[in-house]
């Protein structure tokens, strides 16, 4: 049985031993409570449409936006990246739709049984309209694993008000195969209703461990990194479905996207690293840096999925020249 599956055998059996649905709600409630308690918004909530999104604002100088990857949260850039950079730009970092402290773009997204999901395209737009509040203007915008794509839809969206893009071992193009059974069963009606509140309320923290070490292979998390990135908010059963739902959804928009790569205008830096397994280079940002006319490909020979933390000098050398490329500096 793939581990995946025995992971999810092993939570629906201490679920059932613990009783019904009601007590995994409310273990699930207290969970979700305790993270929440634990994991405030760093920033400030902006809204748009009547619905909140989370923005992490510090320093001075051309705007910046970082954009997170699945899963993720502002954290990931406020645990040590957004210091390297906050003296040379105003950093703008925001939470995803449906991830951190952003709601999700409307009603027609969110619910145990409602198997959308924000493209995204919407999802960049929803984060525009955020930015337009605070007076962002020609950002470069950096967009790490999902979060690539929805840096590529900024550039789609606004090509001329958009000053360059970063793409950090960003999701770009289509992949073969599947993602792995949890991100289809969570994304399902059946499994966002009795799955996801399984693993909301059951999931041990040791999974969430382990999950890191993937994502950072072959380096591993920086020392307290676990303990500041707050897996709890992820683990909320509205964020495990947004999330799902998103990934799972995403390959034919980047089949879409990836046809009108080559009419984005702006300087844009593509950043990745040749030992990564989680986006692969050779199907993502090399396909990537044919298609855009002028970007210009930094391979990071060892480097897994989480370059920002692995190689942040290589990271922020390529802002600084997105940046000049863009005039900004």
């Amino acid at each position: 049985m793939p581990s995946v599956l025995k992971v999810i055998s092993f939570i629906a059996t201490v679920a059932l031993l613990g009783g019904c649905g009601a007590i995994v709600d409310r273990r699930a409630d207290t969970r979700e409570a305790g993270a929440e308690a634990s994991f405030p918004p760093t920033g400030r909530l902006i809204e748009v449409n009547g619905r909140q999104v989370h923005a992490h604002v510090e320093g001075r100088g051309p705007d910046l936006v970082l954009i997170h990857g699945a899963s993720g949260n502002t954290r990931d850039f406020t645990f040590a990246f957004v210091d390297r950079l906050k003296d040379d730009y105003r950093v703008i970092v925001f939470d995803r739709p449906g991830l951190g402290w952003t709601d999700r773009v409307s009603d027609d997204f969110g619910g145990p049984f409602n198997t959308a999901a924000e493209s995204p395209a919407q999802q960049a737009a929803f984060l525009q309209a955020a930015a337009d509040q605070i007076g962002v203007r020609r950002p470069i915008v950096l967009g790490h694993s999902y979060g690539g794509a929805v840096a590529l839809a900024w550039g789609l969206n606004r090509p001329e008000d958009t000053a360059a893009l970063v793409v950090l071992a960003g999701a770009s193009n289509p992949w073969p195969g599947g993602l792995g059974a949890l991100y289809g069963i969570a994304s399902s009606s059946i499994g966002g209703a009795t799955v996801v509140p399984l693993i909301a309320a059951y999931a041990p923290m040791t999974r969430v461990d382990a999950a890191l070490d993937g994502i950072f292979a072959p380096q591993s998390p920086p020392p307290g990194y676990a303990d500041y990135i707050g897996a709890g908010l992820t683990l909320r059963r509205e964020t495990l479905r947004a999330n799902a739902r998103q990934v799972n959804s995403l390959r034919p928009h980047v089949v879409e996207m990836s046809a009108r790569y080559p009419t984005l205008p702006m300087p844009v830096e593509i950043v990745h690293g040749t030992a990564d397994d989680v986006v692969p280079i050779h199907i993502h940002s090399e396909p990537l840096a044919r298609q855009i006319p002028g970007a210009v490909l930094t391979r990071l020979d060892g480097i897994g999925h989480m370059p920002h933390h692995a190689a942040p000098d290589a990271v922020e050398d390529a802002i600084h020249r997105a940046a000049i490329r863009a005039r900004l500096r």
